[in-house]
This record gives structure tokens, sequence and C-alpha cells, in this order.
């Protein structure tokens, strides 16, 4: 087994894509990406762990955080390893150029297999969920995304998700907003949890130019380890 098995099963950290400038690793549901009030160790943490150790480095590990997911959420999480490429990074997603592909379970398959949902998200801070809305209301934001049916399952649908921008809960509330929560999503109107107390929303695709190398970087997350995503791959 080599060392970086060795550190990553060490560190429970799946890293798909590593150089000088990044990594790119497979949150698990239930990881924070950045601390919170909690108090948990958060994925940031556990990623400065692994390399401190791979390359014997002194003292602190710089480590930029440059998107997160939710914490019930899997996928595709990058860092940034030096403070040359997080500004890079930062812009890059700013700006739109990382391109990026989630999939979704839902159980209710929308009427449509493909379409774009524009809605008005507004976020409340005290219960951390937002509400779609159809029209622009006091301060909301503009929410479009892009869905396409992928594969009927036997009890559930596969959906591929393409952002065209990020706010807050956006796939799980405009899913919500038509009638297809992803399944486990409690907050947003699915009726049961998964049992590892996930949602089924998965970052499964990253694509982007390197803002250093100039090399076109295309990462891809392996699915969660259950029977319905395994069903997907089938």
């Amino acid at each position: 087994m080599s060392k970086d098995k060795i550190l990553s099963n060490k560190h429970n950290l799946q890293v798909i894509y590593e150089d000088n400038h990044i990594i790119i690793v497979n949150k698990r549901a239930g990881d924070i990406v950045q601390g919170d009030k909690t108090g948990d160790k958060p994925l940031s943490d556990v990623v400065k762990d692994y390399i401190k150790i791979k390359y014997n480095k002194p003292g602190n590990v710089y480590l930029g955080v440059v998107h997160r997911l939710d914490r019930p959420t899997t996928g595709i999480v990058m860092f940034s390893k030096t403070s040359k490429a997080l500004p890079r990074l930062n812009k890059l997603f700013a700006e739109k150029k990382a391109n990026k592909t989630y999939w979704a379970i839902v159980k209710q398959a929308p009427e449509a297999p493909q379409d774009t949902l524009i809605n008005w998200l507004k976020k409340n801070p005290k219960n951390n969920k937002s509400t779609a809305y159809s029209k622009e209301i006091n301060d909301s934001k503009k929410a479009i995304l892009h869905y396409k049916t992928l594969k009927a399952l036997d009890n559930y649908t596969l959906l591929e998700i393409e952002l065209e921008t990020g706010r807050h809960h956006q796939i799980r509330t405009q899913l919500a907003s038509i009638g297809s929560p992803i399944k486990g999503d409690l907050k947003y109107g699915f009726d049961r949890s998964n049992k590892d107390a996930s949602i089924s929303l998965h970052s499964r695709r990253l694509q982007f130019l390197h803002p250093v190398s100039k090399e076109i970087i295309d990462a891809t997350a392996p699915l969660p380890n259950d029977s319905i995503w395994n069903a997907c791959e089938d």
C-alpha cells in the first residue's frame, strides 16, 4: 500500500486530486468544511493533518478554503495549498469559470424530465433555511439551475444539476419548490431521514482551468457506498 493510501486511510480522507497548489477531496456526509459553533473538527483541519504528515512539514500548514458544501452533502471539495493559488481560485469561482455538476436522488420525479428553474431565494438565518419565490421580494436573490433526469430507479429518480448561481441551499430549495425534495432532506420536505443523517445530494464533478499550470482539471468524486447510490451506476 502506498504512503498516500496509508495516510488517506489514517485520516479517513479520500483524495481525488493533488498537486503543489491544490488538493481536491471527496467529502463524507457529516463533515463540516470549516469550523463552526459545534466545535467539531472540520475537514480543513483533517486535510492540514494529512499534508503535514505526508510532506513532513514543521509548524502550521497553510490551507485556503475555496468553496463549501452543506454538512449532510457529499462530494467534491477543493482547497488551496498555497497563498498564490487561493485568490486565483476564488476569482475562478466568482467568475463562474469552474463547472460544478451535482447528482441528486429524489422520490417524486419532476414533471419535466429536463428544465431550467428560476426562483428568488430568501434565507432565514434563524432556522438556516431558504424559501423559493416565483418573483423578487425584499432581500431575495435570484437563483438559476438546470436539471435533467439521468436515470429512473425502482423507487427514486436520479437528477443531474448544473448551477448558474450559488445561493444558500439552492439545489435543496429549488427542487423542493417543484415537489421533488432530495432523499433524506427533512428540512426541505422529504418524509424521512437517511440512516447516516446525509441527504442524497452529491457534488459529482468539477472542471476548471488550473490557475497556475493552465491545465484543464477534470475531477469526479466516487458516489457514496449504499444500495441506492450503487444502483445509479449499474
